[in-house]
């Protein structure tokens, strides 16, 4: 049995951590099987990575290439370790970032060549591919305004990939644009300057078919879902 793998994409500030898990919440109060993964992480190899590429303070020098394969072996680990074998479980995986992100921040972003990083790309994950993504569009001001409320209002813990400047995050967005128009039946652009709740029913729009194709879980306390 096969089950549903989703991911959620986004540049910085575009919320897509926090849909992501209400989409989870609302799948299992539905009686599904849901796991929640973020990249880079998702396993304790992952989260070592993940540490080394956003917040060591022995990052600073890190070339681009590092950057991209530090990523991609991250990703290597999170298939093979859980994605692979969840999906066969029939579970329901929702991934806050996947390979698109590399194709935006490393290919993109960083400028990196596109080709090369496809071909890691393809090495790290092998036939895996997402059923759906859930890509969160902001504007750069509406970005660059949460990333400022977050940053005042959290306890204060580096991240590298947002030290980026604007240029950075032009391209960034701009290779999330080009994912999205030649990937037109996978990516799906919810557009999130609005509420919280008004993104929230954008998505389940979208997800919804997808679930209704699924076994149905079994009767829950509360009855069935209302599919």
């Amino acid at each position: 049995m096969k089950g549903l793998f989703i991911t959620f994409e986004g540049t910085e500030g575009s919320g897509k951590s926090t849909q992501a898990v209400l989409l989870v919440d609302r799948l299992r109060d539905w009686g599904h099987t849901v796991r929640l993964f973020r990249e880079p992480g998702g396993t304790p190899i992952g989260e070592e990575i993940r540490h080394t590429l956003k917040h060591s303070h022995a990052n600073v020098a890190m070339t681009p290439e590092a950057e991209l394969l530090l990523m991609n072996a991250s990703r290597a680990q999170l298939v093979r370790e859980q994605i692979r074998p969840g999906l066969a479980r029939g579970e329901i995986i929702i991934c806050d970032r996947f390979y698109d992100s590399t194709t935006a921040y490393q290919g993109y972003g960083r400028q990196l060549d596109l080709e090369t990083v496809r071909r890691i790309i393809e090495f790290a994950v092998g036939p895996t591919r997402p059923d759906l993504t859930l890509l969160l569009n902001v504007s750069p001001e509406v970005s660059a305004e949460r990333l400022r409320s977050r940053q005042a209002t959290l306890p204060f813990v580096r991240d590298r990939l947002e030290e980026g400047d604007r240029a950075f995050f032009e391209r960034v967005a701009e290779g999330y644009r080009a994912i999205a128009a030649q990937e037109a039946k996978r990516v799906h652009t919810i557009e999130a300057s609005g509420n919280q709740e008004a993104v929230q029913a954008a998505i389940w729009q979208v997800v919804l078919p997808l679930i209704a194709r699924l076994p149905r879980p079994m009767e829950r306390a509360a009855g069935t879902p209302a599919y």
